[in-house]
């Protein structure tokens, strides 16, 4: 493959995930207004959104230094390069050996780390309680990620996205079990990370449970819309972690046709819709839970991330 033809495609992953986001979250809307016979806003509606926060005027109290003002910016860059490492329709040979599982998990945290500083630097009660608990969401979240991870390594040999995906689609039928459980924990941390329900909710600012509205909370017009821009590439990025990592079928190998570019192009969306569906369908069914629950949720991903290894020592031993 030229370079010309490898620049094009990584372009096109980073423009892809930007454009995608607010979709991805118009559809979970929508679809979860749909369950409760409520007509909803257009899918669309995100984009709406984001446009009219980037025209307001940005309010910035004068407690806040240069850390508040500068967070947005730097959460949103780093979580579009992590989002932009996951392949989405096509493998992409130029981001193929940075598209490691530590950077991705290492940028997250650093956008995490981020927002919670700029919660606490406004001074507020809402902002510190929100980062405490963000933090303490963390400490059983991260450590869940890693052992997925490493136990996805065991399996392929590596953490690169590019060669697990490969060795997923050609994998035998004793690895199946750890896969699954490693795909049940993958999906409980994505919604632990996106504070989603039964974790959070992102539709209510009732001061008792929110986490993530917390920390945004003294944030407006620009800075409101780069953050909100964030949290939606973020949800983009577990989904497409998700799919690539567990169902790779259909992403075009590199150096393929234009043909197979729009046929991986088609199937990645058609995820995109599946997962959208099946997240409103599961935060409508359940409920939210209290928030010191939390880390017991997150510590039930862990503790299947370990299962998963445990699996994977014992099935090599005979």
């Amino acid at each position: 493959m030229v370079v010309s033809e490898t620049l094009i495609l990584a372009i096109l992953q980073a423009v892809l995930v930007m454009a995608l986001a607010p979709l991805l979250t118009g559809i979970v809307r929508k679809t979860k207004a749909g369950l409760q016979r409520r007509r909803g806003a257009s899918i669309f509606q995100p984009y709406r959104d984001i446009a009219r926060l980037m025209r307001k005027e940005t309010i910035i109290s004068h407690d806040a230094s240069w850390i508040f003002t500068a967070a947005p910016t730097f959460i949103l860059a780093a979580t579009w390069v992590a989002a932009t490492l996951v392949p989405t329709f096509a493998q992409t040979p130029g981001l193929a050996p940075i598209a490691d599982l530590i950077v991705i998990v290492g940028l997250l945290a650093a956008a995490r780390f981020a927002l919670a500083l700029a919660g606490l630097d406004i001074g507020t009660a809402f902002g510190g309680l929100g980062a405490s608990r963000e933090m303490l969401f963390a400490t059983v979240a991260e450590p869940a990620m890693l052992m997925i991870i490493f136990g996805l390594s065991l399996i392929a040999g590596t953490t690169r996205l590019a060669e697990i995906a490969a060795t997923v689609q050609a994998t035998v039928p004793g690895l199946h079990i750890s896969l699954m459980l490693a795909f049940v924990g993958l999906a409980m941390l994505a919604v632990v990370e996106n504070g989603r329900i039964p974790v959070d909710n992102p539709a209510t600012h009732l001061e008792l449970t929110m986490v993530h509205e917390a920390m945004i909370l003294e944030y407006s017009g620009r800075h409101l819309g780069l953050i909100e821009l964030a949290q939606a590439l973020k949800l983009l990025l577990y989904v497409s972690l998700i799919a690539v990592v567990f169902i790779p079928w259909g992403l075009a190998p590199a150096g393929s046709t234009l043909l197979a570019y729009g046929l991986g192009f088609g199937v990645y969306l058609i995820k995109l819709v599946v997962a959208a569906k099946l997240l409103a369908f599961f935060e409508i069914a359940g409920a939210k839970m209290r928030v010191f629950r939390v880390p017991q949720f997150a510590g039930v991903a862990l503790m299947l991330a370990l299962l998963a290894v445990l699996l994977l020592f014992v099935s090599r031993s005979f």
